[in-house]
C-alpha cells in the first residue's frame, strides 16, 4: 500500500489528538511558574521613558505588577498585548504595571515603545533584577499587594487570565 492510500486510511485515536492539543497550548502557551511568597518589595527607583521618576514606595495604595523583559525575548513580545490589556482593563480600579527592560540599549526599547504605544509604564531595569532577589530568567513578574510586599514570583509568559487570577484577589484586600 503506498504512502497517500495509508494516509487516508490513518485514524487518530483519543490519545494521539490528547497529545497534539497538548503539544498545541504548550506552543501557544507555554508555562509558567507561580511561586507564592510575602516579602517586603525593594525600594526600586527608576526614571520612567516619559521622563518621570518612579518608586515603588509612590504606588503603595496599588497592586503593583512589576515585568523584567527584553525586546530581543519573543515571549516578553509576545505577553506585553495582554499586559496592556489587563491594564487598560484595570488600571482605574487600583493596578499598575511596570516593565522594566533588560536590554542593552535604551534607544532600541525607545523605538520598540513607539512602535506598540504601551500605556502602563516602562523603564530601564539596571540592577534591579537583583534588588527583587534575582531575575535568572525572561520574561518574569513580580505581583506586589497594596502593603508594598512581593505576593507572587511569575517565571515565564504571563496572560490575561493569570493576571486576573493573581491580581484580583489583591484589589479586594
Amino acid at each position: 500500500m503506498k504512502f497517500p492510500e495509508r494516509l487516508k486510511r490513518y485514524r487518530p485515536d483519543w490519545l494521539t489528538l490528547v497529545l497534539l492539543g497538548l503539544i498545541a497550548y504548550v506552543w501557544f502557551r507555554p508555562p509558567a511558574w507561580v511561586t507564592e511568597t510575602s516579602r517586603p518589595a525593594p525600594q526600586l527607583q527608576v526614571v520612567t521613558f516619559d521622563g518621570k521618576p518612579l518608586s515603588l514606595a509612590a504606588l503603595r495604595g496599588k497592586v503593583v505588577v512589576v515585568n523584567f523583559w527584553a525586546t530581543w525575548c519573543p515571549y516578553c513580545r509576545h505577553e506585553m498585548p495582554a499586559m496592556e490589556k489587563f491594564y487598560r482593563d484595570y488600571r482605574d480600579r487600583g493596578v499598575e504595571i511596570v516593565a522594566l527592560s533588560e536590554d542593552d540599549d535604551a534607544a532600541k526599547v525607545r523605538e520598540f515603545l513607539r512602535q506598540e504605544g504601551y500605556d502602563f509604564k516602562v523603564a530601564m531595569a539596571g540592577h534591579a533584577g537583583s534588588d527583587f532577589g534575582g531575575v535568572d530568567r525572561l520574561p518574569t513578574s513580580f505581583v506586589i499587594d497594596k502593603r508594598g510586599r512581593i505576593r507572587n514570583k511569575v517565571s515565564g509568559q504571563v496572560h490575561y487570565g493569570r493576571l486576573e487570577d493573581l491580581v484580583v484577589p489583591l484589589l479586594k484586600e
